[in-house]
């Protein structure tokens, strides 16, 4: 299936959550060779990422990102990817040939004050949100984990976006295939407008115990 070599880059906009979530209940989701980070006594963050990557993109596609914890290995911190959806085909091999990352296909609705995640008649997620009022321009990078076959990768990403600050609200049903990560109420939500988002191949770190 064709897809484009790394890096990608996508042009669009994204929401973000942040949330505190029990360490105990999400580290059987992670591999045993990355450390949780703990921001809070028994607490590290979890997030859920939703993006539509349009004009000017690699690939033209919606995505959610569900990421457990905030883990680190050696002198390296990011996420880790546990769930991830995207309703482009291409989105899906890249994803999973490129990076390893669990991609399935997702049906998205996006309207301007709503989001919502299905697949069939599953609904995995919905997101109630306001339009922030002021936006700043950021620049930043990030890297993520992911694993593929016994190899424990990481990849780096920059981004420019104008950010904002925004109220949501996150359902996720109880028979959602990532409601025991017990993501609750956001502590935090941000929106990127006009984001610009470039994600580089992986590098190994060593091998996992599968």
């Amino acid at each position: 299936m064709p897809y484009p070599q790394a890096p990608w880059t996508l042009q669009g906009y994204a929401i973000q959550t942040l949330h505190l979530v029990n360490i105990d209940r999400v580290r059987p989701l992670i591999p045993s060779e990355l450390e949780i980070i703990s921001v809070w006594p028994g607490k590290t963050i979890g997030s859920a990422y939703l993006a539509n990557y349009g004009s000017g993109s690699v690939l033209e596609y919606n995505e959610l990102i569900v990421a457990p914890a905030l883990v680190y290995h050696q002198t390296k911190i990011g996420p880790w990817i546990s769930h991830i959806y995207v309703d482009n085909a291409d989105s899906v091999a890249g994803g999973r040939e490129i990076w390893g990352l669990p991609k399935e296909l997702a049906e998205f609705t996006l309207e301007r004050e709503y989001a919502s995640v299905h697949q069939g008649n599953q609904k995995l997620c919905s997101f109630n949100y306001n339009q922030q009022s002021w936006v700043w321009p950021v620049q930043l990078g990030a890297s993520a984990f992911s694993t593929k076959g016994s190899d424990l990768l990481i990849f780096s990403a920059e981004f420019e976006s104008f950010l904002g600050l925004i109220s949501s609200q996150l359902e996720i049903p109880a028979a959602s295939p990532f409601s025991e990560i017990g993501l609750g109420r956001p502590w935090l939500t941000v929106r990127h407008q006009q984001m610009n988002l470039r994600v580089h191949p992986p590098k190994v770190l060593g091998e996992i115990h599968i």
